[in-house]
């Protein structure tokens, strides 16, 4: 993996409270590596070891975007919720950013059905079949299809398992990181000063609770993605 200059920078970070951890009773002995020091209560993340793995998480996902790899990003919390969506358009992605739905990987086959399902409903609207029927059913439809854009339009394009998922806030999101380690599928997370380092193929230690954190962390992978992306188009 070739090491890449990303602008990454402190001062940067700090303005962005990415430093900020939980309180000092609410923390994984594991992150002890990742926390640079107290203050009022509040454990501190060490933003060299954020610098260095948030680049090292760049060069990953740049080079794995140069070699068309596909890419879900998760983030369901409100705090979390807007960021995930513009990144993943953004960087042409998909993301689940509402609900994580139990076996949505692990019972990939049942994730087919309903995204046919949804297809097929969208269809009908653009068709304008939806508005032929009695009101009643018409109704009823219309509540599925709305119940399917909320927890599956993310992910609508997606035709197979992602080769790497991208979460936000490692707890909210446990359920998904599970059926990740169960099909060996890479994980990069942010990871909070509460979290286990050990969970994810590739952590990231940054406050997962402040919106601008978040938001910075996933303009850097976001700009990588792109990049590698535009590499491979110049470099087919």
């Amino acid at each position: 993996m070739t090491r890449r200059y990303w602008n990454i920078n402190l001062e940067e970070m700090m303005k962005a409270g990415v430093h900020f951890g939980h309180g000092t009773r609410k923390w994984n002995p594991k992150m002890g590596p990742y926390i640079s020091s107290r203050r009022k209560g509040i454990h501190i993340t060490n933003l060299n070891r954020t610098a260095r793995f948030l680049s090292e998480a760049c060069d990953l996902v740049f080079d794995a975007a140069s070699r068309r790899k596909q890419f879900l990003i998760v983030g369901t919390n409100n705090k979390a919720a807007d960021s995930v969506a513009w990144a993943a358009i953004k960087a042409r992605c998909h993301y689940v950013n509402k609900k994580w739905l139990g076996g949505l990987l692990t019972n990939w086959s049942t994730t087919e059905t309903r995204l046919h399902k949804f297809r097929d409903l969208r269809m009908e609207q653009k068709t304008g079949r939806l508005h032929r029927l009695p009101k009643r059913d018409a109704a009823v439809w219309k509540r599925k299809l709305s119940r399917l854009q909320t927890y599956l339009g993310g992910i609508q394009y997606m035709t197979g398992l992602p080769d790497i998922v991208i979460i936000v806030d490692q707890h909210e999101e446990y359920t998904a990181l599970r059926e990740c380690i169960t099909l060996g599928i890479p994980t990069i997370c942010l990871i909070d000063t509460n979290c286990d380092p050990d969970l994810a193929n590739f952590s990231i230690p940054a406050n997962d609770d402040a919106i601008s954190s978040i938001r910075l962390i996933l303009k850097k992978l976001v700009f990588a993605i792109c990049e590698g992306r535009s590499s491979y188009i110049r470099n087919p």
